[in-house]
């Protein structure tokens, strides 16, 4: 049996300094894409974007509830989160 494919949600930085949530199953596709200025409609006008932290999940519906979290966290909270994964840039979710 094939493993499922892995969820990501994700923190990028962008250029203005504000911070979008996202998630994917190609991480480095996806920041690409939102470079390219074919992401969300909120990082066109703010590229480039930088990826500051990710967390890793095997199933969907765990890692769309986690990018839902984030996204309700205060700017702060989210410093402390990307802050959190230390000198990895990113974070892998266990």
């Amino acid at each position: 049996m094939e493993s499922p494919k892995p969820q990501y949600v994700y923190i990028l930085k962008c250029a203005d300094g504000t911070l979008y949530t996202g998630w994917t199953t190609d991480l480095e596709a996806r920041v690409a894409t939102h470079n390219a200025g074919k992401g969300a409609k909120y990082t066109k006008p703010r590229r480039p974007v930088e990826l500051v932290y990710y967390e890793e999940y095997n199933d969907k519906g765990e890692a769309l509830a986690r990018e839902c979290a984030i996204k309700k966290l205060t700017r702060a909270q989210k410093e402390v989160l990307i802050a959190g994964a230390g000198n990895r840039k990113a974070r892998k979710k266990d």
